[in-house]
């Protein structure tokens, strides 16, 4: 994936655990100093970074920019939009001088900001093709341990709802049993927002082997993850004291599940919604018994 005008920082926020250490200096620096690189020259930029100028313009071409000044220039424009819009947001800190309302407004924001960062990493032609092999698929498996198996849960209802072949598991073994009876006709989604999720990327491995089309949902580019992904999706995650907070990270996954949901019901409108009057009839009749 590479970085083009209104993400950089997104990207490279999404590529820092997959960065070597002195990537991952650099990454940290203009994160927490982007308007720096705009005031000073790469000679100036390597010394405040105590980096060999090389080794900056090797960071630069890592993001898929030729150079410094390519990159220094997007970077500048992407600033200048950002700058617009946060004057319009709330800082999302929590103090203990707010009340709840003002609370609410700041995870508002959050929420917002982490929905923003989402739509500038998902790559809308791998989007258009993950939803084409889903409506294929005679099966489609959702796989995620922890949280990520509650969003697994919460996609099965609302695929299912629209008479798609789907099920959810967060059972290692139970998901690798079912990869291992996978063939071409399956898609599993693997949902990790870390992409380290050792038993979630080994069950995507064995669906692979299997001959199953394989997507992963994460946050990080080049993690473990998608390395055993025919498509991969990043979803983002708002940085700051909130993060590690639940919220962010399955808000981000929920938003790309649901706008999968949405494509396919855009497509197939006329069957979608006599699949679900099917479902909701068969639930009323139970609840007037």
């Amino acid at each position: 994936m590479l970085a083009v005008s209104g993400n950089i920082l997104d990207t490279i926020g999404a590529l820092y655990n997959s960065l070597t250490k002195t990537e991952k200096k650099i990454a940290s620096m203009i994160l927490s100093s982007p308007d720096l690189l705009s005031r000073c020259s790469l000679s100036e930029i390597a010394q405040q970074f105590d980096v060999g100028e090389a080794t900056f313009i090797r960071f630069c071409r890592t993001l898929g920019f030729k150079g410094f000044t390519d990159f220094k220039l997007q970077l500048s424009i992407e600033l200048a939009t950002k700058k617009k819009q946060s004057n319009l947001l709330l800082e999302s800190n929590i103090t203990k001088s707010d009340d709840a309302k003002h609370i609410a407004e700041k995870l508002q924001n959050s929420i917002n900001k982490v929905i923003n960062e989402t739509i500038n990493l998902l790559d809308f032609n791998q989007l258009k093709k993950v939803v084409s092999v889903i409506r294929k698929a005679k099966r489609i498996f959702l796989f995620g341990v922890g949280s990520s198996g509650i969003t697994a849960e919460d996609t099965k209802n609302k695929l299912m709802r629209i008479g798609l072949q789907v099920d959810a598991i967060s059972n290692n073994h139970f998901m690798y049993m079912q990869a291992s009876l996978m063939n071409s006709h399956d898609v599993v989604i693997g949902i990790s927002h870390s992409g380290y999720s050792k038993e979630t990327t080994h069950a995507l491995q064995i669906a692979k082997k299997n001959k199953a089309t394989t997507i992963a949902l994460t946050h990080n580019l080049r993690s473990p993850i998608t390395e055993v992904a025919d498509y991969v999706l990043i979803n983002g995650h708002k940085q700051g004291q909130l993060q590690g907070d639940s919220i962010g990270t399955k808000i981000a996954q929920l938003f790309v599940l649901d706008l999968i949901y949405a494509l396919i019901i855009q497509i197939e409108e006329e069957n979608a919604i006599e699949m679900k009057q099917k479902t909701v009839d068969v639930i009323l009749e139970q609840q007037i018994k």
